[in-house]
């Protein structure tokens, strides 16, 4: 299969670059509407609120920009995230003189740009490895453009937005080099510094390394030297930073995910929700692929081996927390663009005919947003909600707890979450943290989730871990909103705690507690 150089092609002839046009602008608009759609109205304000994980990071970033440091709680120096760059980023959003209840609209805008930046590389790469067809290029641009996993991750925070565009990035400089340009320099400072933005970038960065080593002889001293350079700085400064800042060779999600349960069972938990992903997004079109895949191409090789390490390393990792809800996880989302590529190409070759090929897309796209059955289709058209947002759901009930939590207490309060970002962020009380992702104590300790081996599937990560004795009996919360476990197994520590309504929700208030005023809050009606 020939393939043309990228300088030569296609995405500058006028027709493709209208279609590509029409896209983005299409894209925009429905990220738009993606974003509003996860704002709601509270007391007469307008409030944008990420996904709870990425308000973790955004209350590290709001510390740091006031002076306080990286830190989730003042004082408490903790690394409770992984994503050191976008925390950074983060922070210089606060520095913005907008109210609280907007800043996370200025991360959400920035991810629909990334996102749109990503779909322009998408389609350069697809008219390089599918010898400059316009019609594949447009499919992978609707494919990735219309996922509604790679836009709920994104568009709700994370930091898949940017490192989609970052992996994109990189398989387009790959092509480059493939093809003759002196580009590794640029390919590999790209991937050295994306460790900083997720620690584990770093194998994205030894696979692509390793596989440009074998296929590019011509430069594959270059590869191996740049390579293993980016490598070894990258985890080595951060490694360095970690140990001045945090006293920890890693970050405390490290211990909390990797560690207290077998390592066997928690690989069998990621294989199994691997599968159930191809399941459910119909392995038809993951046999497709690989039935009529162009076995002599290298640039198609390089796709699907991108794509083959990060659902490697998600089923190593376990998989993600939020499973249940399907689609492709965090770590698989940031490598589905190379699939859609593929997918897209190997439609065209079964069905070339534009109105055939056109169907298969729909049909494809139809298939791959039902990730929890034909009722996930209603969050991909935006009829409801996404995950957790909206109003009266778990976003809009934490930002109302914590309007509510900084009306009637003191700011020395302390408050117990297991949802552990939106809540501190919006009520700026000092937080303590039952799954322990930003306590490193609850991170070292074994996992509270039976290891047999029928039971391997009851694992979930970063939430199985978890310590009544000593989050509540010791450090003795004045309010708790969340209790993760059964509340009868945490019932002998709450014998000083007393049951109100605060809010949208029933919490549990320490009896005699100075910092809360339990007078103005009435009783939740199932108190006993």
């Amino acid at each position: 299969m020939s393939t043309p150089s990228p300088r030569g092609v296609p995405s500058a002839m006028p027709r493709a670059r209208v279609g590509l046009s029409v896209a983005i602008a299409a894209f925009l608009v429905y990220a738009a509407l993606f974003i509003y759609r996860t704002s709601f109205v509270m007391d007469g304000t307008r409030y944008f609120s990420l996904f709870d994980d990425a308000m973790i990071s955004m209350r590290y970033g709001r510390h740091l920009a006031g002076g306080l440091g990286l830190v989730w709680n003042p004082g408490e120096r903790v690394e409770g995230y992984t994503n050191p760059l976008w925390v950074g980023f983060m922070a210089l959003v606060h520095l913005l003189p907008i109210p609280l209840a907007k800043t996370s609209s200025i991360v959400q805008v920035t991810a629909a740009i990334l996102l749109a930046l990503n779909l322009a590389i998408v389609h350069r790469i697809a008219l390089a490895v599918a010898d400059a067809s316009e019609a594949v290029a447009l499919g992978a641009v609707v494919l990735t453009g219309w996922y509604l996993p790679l836009n709920n991750w994104s568009l709700q925070g994370m930091e898949v937005s940017l490192l989609v565009a970052i992996v994109s990035a990189s398989v387009w400089l790959c092509i480059r080099c493939l093809d003759g340009d002196d580009v590794v320099r640029g390919l590999y400072v790209l991937l050295g510094a994306s460790t900083w933005v997720r620690p584990d970038m770093a194998v994205t960065l030894a696979a692509v390394a390793a596989f440009m080593i074998i296929v590019d002889a011509p430069r594959r001293r270059q590869h191996a030297v740049w390579g293993a350079g980016a490598f070894v700085l990258g985890l080595v400064s951060q490694t360095l930073f970690r140990l001045w800042y945090f006293g920890a060779p890693f970050p405390n999600t490290y211990y909390l995910k990797m560690t207290g349960y077998p390592a066997v069972l928690r690989v069998a938990r990621g294989a199994y929700v691997l599968v159930q992903f191809v399941w459910k997004a119909n392995p038809l079109l993951f046999a497709v692929v690989v039935a009529t895949f162009p076995w002599r191409d290298r640039r198609s090789w390089l796709l699907a081996f991108i794509v083959s390490v990060q659902m490697a390393y998600s089923a190593y990792v376990g998989g993600d927390a939020w499973e249940y809800w399907g689609g492709a996880n965090r770590y698989i989302s940031i490598a589905m663009p190379a699939f859609f590529i593929l997918l897209s190409g190997r439609l065209h070759a079964i069905h070339p005919r534009r109105g055939g090929f056109v169907l298969l897309v729909a049909i494809s796209v139809l298939s791959l947003n039902a990730i929890y059955g034909t009722g996930a289709l209603e969050e991909w058209l935006l009829i409801k909600a996404p995950l957790h947002s909206g109003p009266g759901d778990e976003n809009a009930r934490d930002v109302e707890t914590a309007i509510a939590l900084d009306r009637v207490s003191a700011p020395n309060a302390s408050v117990g979450v297991t949802r552990a970002g939106t809540i501190p962020y919006f009520s700026e009380r000092r937080g303590i943290d039952f799954l322990g992702k930003v306590d490193s104590r609850i991170a070292h300790e074994p996992s509270r989730v039976p290891g047999g081996a029928r039971r391997f599937m009851d694992f979930r990560p970063g939430h199985s871990k978890w310590d009544d004795g000593y989050s509540i009996g010791e450090l003795q919360p004045d309010v708790i909103v969340h209790v993760w476990n059964d509340p009868k197994e945490a019932a002998p520590f709450l014998r000083d705690y007393r049951r109100y309504a605060l809010g949208p929700a029933c919490v549990y208030v320490r009896v005699g507690s100075p910092r809360v005023q339990a007078g103005r809050l009435p009783p939740c009606r199932d108190a006993k």
